[in-house]
């Protein structure tokens, strides 16, 4: 099977035996497997699921809609304080994996049926967003960046909002600020 994401599984990392672990769990529930945002994404009928991801310290299932899952073995880790609709169970071990395979897919079960129901996530508006002060200053004094900053996808604007209000000092949070102006003007996200 080649589903365009083989390199994954094929890469040297030290969760090449778990990231197996994993697709033989998630192939076996009859989910699609695709390469979505560089990681092996399992789809039903062409819905997101859950996704195999890895880090420094531990390899993950990240389910899409988790906010709305069952927990009753609280494994569930939100990722950080922003993220809000997505969840993952974190593994250090394949035999983790192994030991909590039947847990594994009852959670996978789930999440199918979540998205079977046509059940959403309800996400936070921009306006529920805190706009720092420093922002709205810029916002005020320069008419083009209120007109740009409106015209960036929801994503790109809660992603600056988010970068610019996580500096803990004003004097951060400025200079991020000035930093951004010229890719919101560009109608750019933060990252480009």
């Amino acid at each position: 099977m080649n589903t365009g994401i083989e390199w994954f599984f094929e890469k040297p990392t030290k969760w090449k035996a778990s990231y197996q672990e994993l697709r033989e769990i998630l192939l076996g529930l009859k989910l699609t497997e695709e390469a979505k945002w560089g990681c092996p994404c399992y789809t039903f009928e062409k819905k997101n699921i859950v996704l195999i991801h890895g880090f420094k310290e531990y390899c993950a299932l990240l389910f899409m809609k988790g906010v709305l899952m069952n927990d009753p073995q609280n494994i569930l880790v939100q990722q950080t304080k922003n993220v809000q609709s997505a969840r993952q169970i974190r593994f250090t071990t394949q035999e983790e994996i192994i030991n909590l395979k039947s847990v594994i897919k009852s959670y996978i079960t789930n999440a199918i049926e979540i998205e079977k129901s046509g059940v959403e996530v309800h996400m936070k508006k921009i306006s529920d967003f805190e706009i720092p002060e420093e922002f709205q200053v810029a916002l005020n004094e320069i008419i083009n960046l209120k007109v740009a900053f409106n015209k960036l996808t929801t994503g790109r604007q809660k992603v600056y909002l988010l970068y610019f209000s996580s500096a803990k000092q004003s004097k951060t949070r400025d200079t991020r600020i000035q930093k951004s102006i010229p890719k919101i003007l560009s109608g750019k996200g933060l990252d480009a």
